[in-house]
């Protein structure tokens, strides 16, 4: 993968770790239930579905690049219709309002694991987001292996990085999504609707 490539690939994910989702709002609740140190375990569990996720979508393309190159042509034409669908949804979406517990019940760490790991891979809407997402950023050319580990391990690292950030500043982060919120999903579904209108026009 071309150094700019990876650099447009990060900016797009750390817009993706930003924007409204079960794991950002998994990670904002926990860390304000369990403590920041504990919701790692959380995290940690998103991490790992998002990797799953990332090459159940990658995989998937290859076989159909093996196929016609015409395909990924298709896909990422029909990808970016799909990110400025999304990009709208985002935009218009309420802003976040996180309900806490009252008590939190104490919870082990392998639970919270699970929690996170199949808020992750479970959710449809992720495994459609990276079906549209990657294509704008797969090179025929180049062994897709390679490209998965290195989109895998970027999206992971900017998503660890992210969610532990909100887990750290829980209780200060939700009164500000609260009050603020809809502006931060219209920039983040601003970045979408970018994305999803300029990547299928790159070479």
């Amino acid at each position: 993968m071309d150094i700019d490539t990876w650099l447009i690939y990060g900016l797009a994910a750390i817009g993706l770790s930003l924007s409204p989702g079960p794991n950002g709002l998994l990670a904002l609740t926990h860390g304000a239930m369990h403590g920041r140190r504990k919701t790692l375990w959380t995290i940690f569990g998103g991490s790992v579905g998002f990797i799953a996720v990332i090459a159940l979508s990658m995989f998937g393309i290859g076989a159909l690049l093996q196929t016609s190159l015409l395909w990924l042509t298709v896909m990422k034409w029909l990808g970016g219709a799909y990110l400025v669908w999304l990009g709208v949804q985002v935009w218009r979406a309420p802003a976040i309002g996180a309900e806490l517990q009252a008590a939190a019940t104490q919870r082990g760490g392998w639970s919270l694991f699970r929690q996170g790991a199949l808020s992750a891979a479970t959710n449809p809407k992720g495994i459609l987001f990276f079906a549209a997402f990657l294509p704008q950023f797969i090179d025929p050319a180049r062994s897709l292996v390679i490209q998965f580990v290195i989109m895998a391990g970027t999206f992971a690292g900017i998503e660890v990085l992210t969610e532990f950030v909100i887990a750290s500043t829980a209780h200060r982060i939700r009164p500000w999504l609260q009050r603020g919120g809809k502006r931060f999903n219209q920039a983040c579904g601003g970045v979408f609707v970018a994305i999803g209108a300029a990547l299928p026009l790159r070479a």
